[in-house]
Parts: C-alpha cells; sequence; structure tokens
C-alpha cells in the first residue's frame, strides 16, 4: 500500500494583539452655580440656557440676600450670581458675607448701567466680576466661566468708567475685600502712588498698566510681544505682591497708583 505523506501542518495563527484600552478621558466637573435673583423669570432664563451646558450646573436658586448666605453656605458653590437690588438684605450685603466666610465661592453681580453707586459697594464687598443685564447670553456664561476659574471680570464698556469713579472715593464703613492678604496697605487716593506698588518691576508695571486698561492675558501677551504663559506668569506674581484677591482689585490699583486714568 502506497504512503501516503500527511500534508504538512498549518502555521499557527499569530496571536492577535489586543490594544490596551486607552485611559478614560478625565470629565472636569461641572461648575456649580447658585442663582440670586427677585425676579422668578430671570432665574428661570438663565436656568434654561444653563441646562444645556454639560459644564454647568445650578445648584440651588435664591430670592433675597439672607436665602443667599444661607444657601451658600448650604451647597458650597463655585460661583454665585448675584443680583444688586433685592428687597431684605441686598445683594452687596450678601456678598461681603459670602466672601468674607468660609466658602470659596466667588460673586459674579448682575447689574444695570445705571447701578453705579451700588456697583461700587459690590467692588468693595468683594465681588470678583461683573455682568450687565443685557448682555448676550452667551456673554453672561462665559462670564461666569471666567470667574469660576479664578480670574475676574468686568463687562467691557464699564471698566474705565467705573473704577475711575471708584478709586476718586473715600472708603466705605467696610473694607474693601475681606480676603484680601493681612499685609496689604490701605488704599490710596486716585491718582497718588502706593508704596507697594513701587515694589514691582518695571515689566510688572506694564502689566498692571494693561490689566488696568481692561485688556485680557492674551492681549496683554500680544501688546508686549510675550507668550500668554508669561503674561499669566506677570499677573500671577502681581497678585502675590500686591496682595490682591483678585483681578478686579488689580483693576482698581491700576487707578490708584496713577498708571491707568480716565483719559488714557
Amino acid at each position: 500500500m502506497p504512503v501516503v505523506a500527511a500534508a504538512p501542518a498549518a502555521p499557527a495563527a499569530p496571536t492577535e494583539r489586543v490594544a490596551p484600552a486607552a485611559p478614560a478621558e478625565r470629565v472636569a466637573p461641572a461648575v456649580r452655580v447658585v442663582l440670586v435673583d427677585d425676579q422668578p423669570l430671570v432665574r428661570s432664563g438663565l436656568r434654561m440656557i444653563m441646562a444645556d451646558q454639560p459644564d454647568l450646573e445650578v445648584v440651588g436658586e435664591a430670592a433675597s440676600g439672607a436665602e443667599a448666605v444661607r444657601l451658600v453656605g448650604e451647597t458650597c458653590p463655585d460661583v454665585v450670581v448675584m443680583d444688586i437690588r433685592m428687597p431684605g438684605m441686598d445683594g452687596i450685603e450678601a456678598t461681603r458675607q459670602i466672601t468674607a466666610g468660609p466658602t470659596a465661592a466667588r460673586v459674579l453681580m448682575l447689574t444695570t448701567f445705571d447701578e453705579d453707586d451700588h456697583v461700587y459697594g459690590a467692588l468693595r464687598a468683594g465681588a470678583s466680576g461683573f455682568v450687565v443685564k443685557d448682555m448676550a447670553l452667551s456673554d453672561i456664561l462665559a462670564a461666569i466661566r471666567v470667574v469660576a476659574s479664578g480670574d475676574a471680570l468686568i463687562a467691557p464698556g464699564v471698566t474705565r468708567r467705573l473704577i475711575a469713579e471708584f478709586v476718586g472715593r473715600p472708603p466705605s464703613h467696610a473694607p474693601a475685600h475681606p480676603r484680601a492678604h493681612p499685609g496689604t496697605p490701605p488704599r490710596t487716593g486716585a491718582g497718588r502712588s502706593p508704596s507697594h506698588v513701587d515694589g514691582i518691576t518695571e515689566r510688572e508695571r506694564e502689566v498692571l498698566t494693561l490689566i488696568g486698561r481692561g485688556l485680557s492675558n492674551t492681549e496683554i501677551a500680544e501688546d508686549l510681544f510675550i507668550t500668554v504663559a508669561t503674561a499669566k506668569s506677570h499677573v500671577s506674581r502681581l497678585l502675590a505682591k500686591l496682595g490682591a484677591r483678585d483681578r478686579v482689585q488689580l483693576v482698581i490699583t491700576a487707578y490708584e497708583a496713577g498708571l491707568v486714568t480716565l483719559s488714557g
């Protein structure tokens, strides 16, 4: 009987390599927001537009300053969107109590152009930003994100008129920012250079001047031909050296030191 040669064994299939699973992308937690306004329609409108923003979460609503202070203590939000005029405790006193309290909540004030006196008080109370109620909703959302990131913001068109008036007024019954660095020297009047500003470098003085004019970090970088990262570093050093709580205080300091004037 003829011998039939066995067919050669088929080569083993190469072991399939399974690519390692990509690490799960970290999703930043949503910015927690408390809405404070005595008009339900205003709160409802803001809540509705935030509902479509995955990075924003409304964790509470209040119709008065006293209710806002209590709610902030309970919910520990990142940002409080605060109306100025409300019955009972107004937004200024509520802001003062919130910024002086143990929470890290930052306050974004809702204002109108005819409320300058109230806005000056809010500046002194420690507000981190101001938006005008008739601004585009997208701009208000952007302002919430800016304030939540630790920066400060004043609505375009308000800065120069508002701050120039503010620094020319004598301090009110309350300190400007309860959380200011304990070594911060007292405020001086507009046009006089505080001694603590003399301790900054020439480049930092240039950056402070541009901050006073309302420029963003990107605009400062373009104006001084430096990188945005370098501009941010200068801003951080100014905050530390001047004992400033946020960018709003740097704007005020620039006016107080005479680095920026209403005409320039």
